[in-house]
């Protein structure tokens, strides 16, 4: 009986290690998602000027 306590102990501990590392994988994730999606709107901004001329056009 000691035996399957122990055993059911530990599987909850599996169970919530097992919890918090998907769960940290999720943040990085959700992270790296928000800092490429950041970048992706400042590309944006700047690519929104590329219409307006710059230069005078020689004659």
């Amino acid at each position: 009986m000691y035996e399957y306590e122990l055993q059911k102990i530990m599987q909850a501990e599996l169970i919530r290690r097992a919890d918090a590392e998907r769960l940290a994988r999720e943040a990085r994730r959700a992270g790296r998602a928000a800092h490429g999606s950041a970048r992706k709107e400042r590309e944006r901004t700047v690519s929104a000027d590329s219409d307006r001329q710059r230069f005078v056009h020689a004659a």
